[in-house]
């Protein structure tokens, strides 16, 4: 659920006016899935989230705890020290406590100098990339997580896009990646597990992105925010030798395998000098994350929880997907998902396309993720994407089962 639903959205290149001349501030459209939960609210009268709706479009796992899976802390001990300014860098109880959850898991080199926090992950993405150097490009799948273009756009960020879709079902080679593109050097952007597709990149494709991102000329930025929905749970981390001799940056979140968004907590792992660099501009720019929800991340990543957690959410998420896709293929969608995340990435016939799927969907309270959305193009009707829709199991019910699969056929069948 985003409270933010009930928010007013801009329309790109709009002008407001303030009395006889124009507003302050340049207009800016809201990401993707924003414009569909205000259009989503407009035609069923009440915000997607609350009772009655069926929140398929929205990016958030269940909040409650699953089959198999720990409890989540009701209350967290706040002091007297919680109420001062936080460090820039984070608290240090939590970016060991981070540190320490990768090494134990994934054999990382790294420790709590490695580690700063962040209110949710887009932040720590966005203040990578608000640092890069003059010379340094993104290199960036066609089909991702759909505010990374509007972050690189918002930043004036230049870059190059590698194709994905249907000819290399939405999985680009890692050459796509390395290629020479137009910039001096590449940081290579991805999310992995990949949102809107699942595609994961494990084992000894992982090792290859990682080796490639490890040469002088190209760095990776890599969006781990699903992780944990993958059997087993795959990190970048496992990969890495010594990050301070390379420019990787790992970001990850409380937001899904911790079933936690609302805290808003992220992190990223990089180099000590890069870690440096993104604490000096929270000295300034950022004050620091809060210290309730800083500890309350540390309830959530206590080791014998984590342990829990990590067999919890593969297997739970796992049968999601599986009976989900079932399911869809059975209505005649073509899937083109992969076995990570919580979404299935399907493909509708010709004679729909997303955004009349969600015209019919939206009387009913339910709302899907359009394609075109993800596109990083950004060609609306025009694009190759508009019949592909991303459809989130992440906040459903076990329960919901029948009644998803009954409005989705019948919204098909119209």
């Amino acid at each position: 659920m985003t409270d933010e639903s009930s928010a007013i959205s801009v329309s790109p290149g709009s002008e407001s006016t303030l009395g006889s001349g124009p507003a302050f501030l340049k207009p800016t459209p809201p990401m993707g899935i924003y414009q569909t939960l205000y259009a989503f609210q407009s035609a069923f009268g009440q915000p997607m989230g609350e009772s009655g709706t069926h929140p398929w479009s929205q990016g958030f796992p269940l909040t409650v705890p699953i089959p198999g899976g720990p409890e989540l802390p009701s209350s967290v001990d706040v002091s007297s020290q919680d109420l001062r300014y936080p460090k820039a860098w984070g608290l240090p109880a939590l970016r060991e406590r981070i540190a320490s959850y990768y090494c134990e898991h994934y054999g990382a080199s790294i420790d709590a100098d490695n580690v700063m926090i962040f209110a949710g992950g887009r932040p720590a993405l966005l203040s990578v990339l608000l640092f890069l150097q003059e010379g340094v490009g993104v290199k960036i799948a066609s089909t991702e997580y759909t505010p990374y273009f509007d972050i690189l756009e918002r930043l004036s960020i230049p870059y190059d896009l590698v194709d994905s879709d249907i000819e290399n079902r939405f999985c680009p080679s890692i050459e796509d990646y390395t290629s020479p593109g137009s910039h001096q050097r590449t940081l290579m952007l991805l999310s992995n597990p990949c949102n809107p597709t699942g595609i994961t990149r494990s084992g000894a494709d992982l090792d290859a992105l990682v080796a490639a991102a490890s040469t002088p000329s190209c760095g990776l930025l890599i969006d781990e925010a699903y992780e944990m929905f993958h059997q087993p749970p795959v990190s970048a981390l496992a990969h890495i030798d010594d990050i301070d001799q390379t420019n990787i940056f790992v970001v990850g979140a409380a937001t899904k395998g911790l079933q936690s968004p609302g805290i808003r907590i992220g992190w990223a792992i990089a180099a000590k000098h890069h870690i440096e660099v993104l604490g000096n501009f929270s000295s300034f720019g950022m004050g620091g994350v809060s210290h309730p929800s800083q500890c309350y991340a540390l309830e959530l990543l206590a080791p014998a929880r984590v342990e829990q957690v990590r067999k919890s959410i593969p297997a739970f998420y796992g049968q999601q997907r599986q009976r989900y896709g079932e399911a869809f293929e059975k209505m005649g969608l073509r899937l083109f998902t992969g076995d990570g995340g919580f979404y299935h990435w399907c493909q509708l016939p010709d004679d729909i396309n997303a955004a009349e799927l969600n015209s019919r969907l939206f009387p009913q309270g339910a709302a899907i993720l359009r394609g075109s959305d993800c596109d990083m193009r950004r060609l609306d009707h025009k694009s190759p994407l508009r019949h592909f829709f991303r459809f989130s199991f992440g906040p459903l019910a076990p329960e919901s089962f029948e009644e998803d699969i009954e409005i989705l056929a019948r919204a098909l069948q119209m």
